[in-house]
């Protein structure tokens, strides 16, 4: 009966993050809001809400920080790999698409927290305020300078698609219903899950059964949303809803840091939850960095070089970190 539920809350999932990429379409038509600025800040953070509840509960409940990171790690891997997927999918029409350069920015910020996690891990940013780290600190500075910047592009997509006669209001309330619904199902389908470790009735090992569901549940919303609009042909905002998530997400490990207060827990110092990115605490977690990184470079190249062949090429090498993550 588990995995029947499990199945109902992914179905629900599913469907909201579909009904709630069609009312950000709508929205981004109807209103003179930035594009960037619905798809990757109100869209993503929607969708990132599930690693917002693990991650914590991973940390506050747990006291497993690794687990954290490789969460929210793995997580903006496997959205770069479900962009790039799209993109090959449906590239015809990706490859004619405009793309707000706000996106652009916000690929570059999201590449320079991926160089700062770096400069932690030789130990070049020992810094930390009341046991919060540094890093943690520039991530979140990082973040509300990417938000100025969605919310101040002025870049709009012109479209001669019938509007809906609903009014802004009305899309807003429904926009806003689906998105609660998205919470309050993905809390439900993050506890099924701990049951599910938990009892392990397919013996994959309590942690490989975790990571496994677990994994499903909290990427269900960005990949069937950003499905959604790549069929509704809405581009940008598919861009922004991967770009803002893997964002939004990299906000959600300061969080997790100002709250993660234990002392002198093993492969960390006074608890500062990004001592975790290291070999000797979890060398997967150094992994998902390093692939993680290399796969948002390529993701820079796709919305600044407008070249047919190098989008086709820098797709294939995002699935390949994918890919190579799992072999290494």
């Amino acid at each position: 009966m588990i995995y029947i539920g499990y199945l109902i809350c992914a179905i629900i999932i599913v469907w909201l993050s579909n009904k709630a990429s069609v009312y950000v379409d709508l929205l981004d038509k109807k209103t003179s809001l930035s594009g960037a600025f619905i798809g990757g800040v109100m869209l993503s953070a929607v969708t990132s809400l599930p690693e917002l509840f693990t991650s914590l509960s991973s940390t506050v409940w747990l006291d497993k920080p690794g687990l954290c990171l490789g969460n929210i790690l793995g997580s903006n891997l496997f959205n770069l790999l479900t962009i790039a997927v799209f993109i090959l999918i449906f590239f015809k029409g990706f490859s004619k698409a405009k793309i707000s350069k706000a996106h652009i920015k916000s690929s570059i910020i999201i590449i320079l927290i991926y160089i700062f996690m770096m400069f932690n891990l030789q130990g070049k940013i020992p810094l930390e305020i009341a046991t919060i780290n540094v890093v943690s600190i520039i991530i979140i500075a990082l973040y509300i300078i990417g938000v100025k910047s969605m919310a101040s592009d002025e870049f709009q997509v012109d479209s001669d698609d019938e509007i809906t006669d609903l009014t802004v209001k009305q899309i807003s309330i429904r926009f806003t219903l689906a998105s609660i619904g998205i919470i309050a199902v993905s809390i439900i389908i993050t506890k099924i899950t701990d049951i599910i470790a938990d009892e392990n009735h397919l013996n994959l090992g309590a942690g490989i059964a975790g990571a496994l569901f677990l994994g499903i549940a909290t990427s269900l919303p960005e990949l069937s949303s950003t499905f959604s609009l790549f069929r509704l042909k809405n581009y940008n905002i598919a861009i922004g809803n991967i770009i803002g998530s893997n964002l939004f997400n990299f906000t959600i490990l300061s969080v997790a840091d100002v709250f993660y207060l234990k002392s002198g827990t093993k492969g960390a110092v006074n608890g500062r939850i990004f001592d975790f990115i290291s070999n000797a605490a979890d060398p997967k977690n150094v992994n998902l960095l390093l692939f993680g990184a290399g796969a948002m470079l390529s993701m820079l190249a796709i919305l600044k070089i407008k070249n047919k062949a190098l989008q086709i090429i820098c797709s294939i090498i995002i699935i390949g970190c994918y890919v190579a993550f799992l072999i290494v």
